[in-house]
């Protein structure tokens, strides 16, 4: 006699994803939960039995029965069965029909088991979207009101991880913000393009409802729009015993597409956090360790956990793109047991990463002392290009002032890799091949790099006023936090 497996148990004597308890939030988890999936399922079949009603081909008792068992979920005596047949979505079908003594014998009347499936994973992949762009809204709310803050703060601007010219707080900030207007878009363009497999059979042809209706006026396609219409949403016209596996790629990309944004801006976070930069740091709790051997660390951790689980949802696009692409023919079975992970996997990071960002936008610190001498001691090099302007304005030889200009600097930067304070100030002041053609008490304001931003609060305020012209709203409510866990 064959023995059978036990029922499974999920507790933390046993392996549990850290997504099961310690990321992503409870509404996400909920969406991609057994419970939820087995209710779509039979709010699918119970469509169906309506429509087929309809048609004439089942009583309103019948319908009448499956509907008023459809919240009944045993998951734990389909979770039996199953282990009996190893067939998981029969399971569900006998589970649900000995709850129905009248309406039972009907249930998934033609349908083979994808018609109820991909329905069902599109119903769900679409409530997971509403969620991330909620969240991602919230987000873009927060970075907002901080683009609008800080739209005229100077700090130093960094390429090459290098000290460049001056750029402002809210302009980097709208940097991130610009990404993620796109990250919306691009959801929000996926979301209006979810389809439903739609009821077509064992390979896409509906040659089974052909049958079923014959003689009663209906065709396949209109019983599957009448399906489709009740569970509110729409079928590819064209699928095979599946929905075409390329929606899933397209809903991952854009997942990931998102990830690489919050990746961005935790990165730039941490260079930024780091002391010999010191300018912006995450929250950090008054009871907050930072390290358990250094007491004194202020560690990103936040930071780099939206950096590490990024990471990982970046490298999900490659799965979704074989199962497209590997799927041969009307059907193969290898894209169904990485999607079971794949799916839900993939919008609990996300959902985790949002939730982290939008803590780190709102609480996000900026230390006014270090963003200032910063500038000061950097900003002085980019300032003289403003120098090199007055004096060849002044009737200056552009490339011999080029030169002293390169020969200051480079010993200024000498002397500030020693520890000394930036003197390319004073050492300006002092050659006469400079104050010929600008007197030195003309410098200082010269050497202010503070104003030297161009336009660069103007179009981080219409970044910002764009964001919220996207949301429809000047004021998106936040969504609500739910405690998060650490790294």
């Amino acid at each position: 006699m064959t023995v059978q497996p036990a029922a499974p148990r999920f507790d933390h004597d046993t392996y549990i994803s850290p997504l099961t308890w310690r990321y992503g939030s409870n509404a996400m988890r909920r969406v991609w939960s057994e419970t939820h999936k087995r209710l779509l399922l039979r709010s699918f079949w119970v469509a169906l039995a309506q429509a087929q009603h309809e048609a004439g081909l089942v009583t309103a008792e019948q319908v009448a029965d499956l509907r008023a068992n459809q919240a009944r979920v045993d998951v734990a005596r389909a979770e039996e069965i199953e282990r009996e047949i190893r067939h998981d979505l029969m399971a569900e079908i006998r589970t649900f029909a000995e709850q129905c003594p009248i309406g039972g014998p009907i249930i998934h009347l033609g349908a083979t088991s994808m018609d109820a499936l991909d329905n069902v994973d599109a119903l769900r992949i679409g409530e997971a979207l509403d969620l991330i762009q909620a969240q991602l809204a919230s987000v873009l709310t927060s970075l907002a009101t901080r683009i609008d803050a800080e739209a005229a703060t100077p700090a130093i601007a960094f390429t090459h991880i290098q000290p460049a010219e001056p750029t402002t707080i809210g302009y980097r900030f709208a940097q991130y913000g610009q990404d993620l207007l796109g990250d919306y878009a691009e959801l929000a363009r996926v979301r209006a393009s979810l389809r439903g497999k739609g009821i077509k059979g064992a390979v896409g042809t509906s040659a089974s409802y052909a049958d079923l209706l014959e003689g009663t006026g209906w065709t396949p396609a209109a019983l599957e729009a009448r399906v489709m219409a009740q569970l509110g949403i729409e079928a590819f016209p064209v699928a095979t015993q599946t929905y075409p596996r390329k929606q899933d790629w397209l809903v991952v990309n854009a997942l990931a597409g998102l990830g690489a944004s919050l990746h961005k801006f935790a990165l730039d976070l941490r260079i930024l956090q780091s002391p010999p930069f010191g300018e912006w740091s995450e929250p950090f709790g008054t009871k907050q360790v930072g390290s358990s051997a250094m007491p004194f660390k202020r560690n990103p951790i936040s930071a780099e956990n939206i950096n590490s689980l990024t990471r990982l949802l970046a490298a999900m696009p490659r799965t979704a793109w074989d199962n497209a692409a590997l799927s041969i023919l009307e059907r193969t079975l290898d894209d169904s047991a990485n999607r079971r992970l794949l799916l839900p996997e993939a919008f609990l990071l996300a959902d985790e990463v949002l939730h982290r960002s939008e803590a780190l936008i709102s609480g996000l610190r900026i230390w006014p002392g270090p963003t200032a001498h910063n500038l000061h001691d950097y900003g002085l090099f980019a300032a003289t290009e403003r120098v090199l302007m007055a004096a060849v304005k002044a009737g200056a030889d552009r490339q011999q002032m080029h030169e002293v200009i390169r020969e200051q600097s480079l010993a200024a930067w000498a002397a500030l890799q020693a520890g000394a304070p930036n003197p390319l100030a004073q050492l300006l002041a002092a050659d006469a091949r400079i104050t010929a053609f600008v007197p030195a008490d003309h410098l200082p304001a010269l050497l202010d790099a503070s104003g030297h931003v161009g336009d660069a609060p103007q179009r981080a305020r219409a970044l910002a006023a764009a964001i919220r012209h996207a949301l429809g709203t000047g004021a998106t409510p936040h969504t609500h936090q739910e405690p998060h866990n650490g790294g």
